[in-house]
């Protein structure tokens, strides 16, 4: 078996966890209470954008703590309104052609993201994925405690999770795909025969011209051939 992986924010869509968040926060249904978390997300932003590019890990560590208190069931039925808001408007226009081509080449599809899990089922029917590797949400009851269950997705515990999959399904990595735009995911692309960095931050660029990986721009045209 061929499998296709692909990280998603900044590879299929401009979004991310932060706008996501902002997303929910604007829209917590205390209006004191969403005002807090909307105000402390904008102040925060700065150091945010530091600790990521410091630790994609100690990132998500840190910024999920900000769903604490959130309950369950609210988070999920906002997933819908999420999507089609905050999602589709963003993704890319060449995305859903590259997905919809490496399953009609017989790959089997697989969404890699540190994303959480409770808003990513409109996602995954809108591209049509057959397995998803993300982040999930504890919670104490139904309120979430802002951990998440381990192990975090990131960094090179995406490669670990991608291989354990492998493992599970006899996946051929050396026949197989990934994609992502960041050099935190190098470990991942490295783990197949196939990768190909999407619009790639500086690191992974360089990284992807010194091995000869196609780097790919969704953003307004179709990719090139990948096999």
């Amino acid at each position: 078996m061929r499998a296709a992986f692909y990280d998603l924010d900044g590879t299929l869509t401009s979004g991310n966890v932060v706008t996501r968040y902002a997303f929910l926060a604007w829209r917590v249904p205390s209006r004191p209470r969403a005002l807090l978390k909307y105000g402390k997300l904008v102040a925060a932003i700065p150091w945010l954008v530091a600790l990521e590019h410091y630790s994609r890990t100690r990132f998500n560590e840190v910024f999920y703590r900000e769903y604490k208190g959130l309950e369950r069931r609210w988070l999920e039925s906002q997933a819908e309104g999420m999507f089609e808001h905050e999602v589709r408007p963003k993704i890319y226009p060449g995305a859903k052609a590259l997905v919809e081509r490496d399953r009609r080449d017989g790959y089997r599809l697989v969404l890699v993201t540190g994303a959480l899990d409770f808003d990513l089922p409109p996602v995954m029917r809108f591209f049509g994925f057959d397995d998803l590797i993300c982040n999930r949400l504890l919670y104490s009851g139904e309120a979430a405690t802002g951990q998440i269950a381990p192990p975090l997705i990131a960094d090179r515990e995406k490669q670990q999770a991608l291989l354990r999959l492998c493992r599970e399904y006899n996946v051929d990595t050396a026949r197989s795909k990934a994609y992502s735009d960041s050099f935190s995911d190098l470990p991942m692309l490295e783990s197949v025969g196939l990768p190909a960095a999407v619009h790639p931050d500086r690191r992974l660029r360089r990284a992807a011209n010194e091995r000869g990986w196609p780097v790919l721009d969704l953003k307004r045209e179709q990719h090139g051939d990948t096999g």
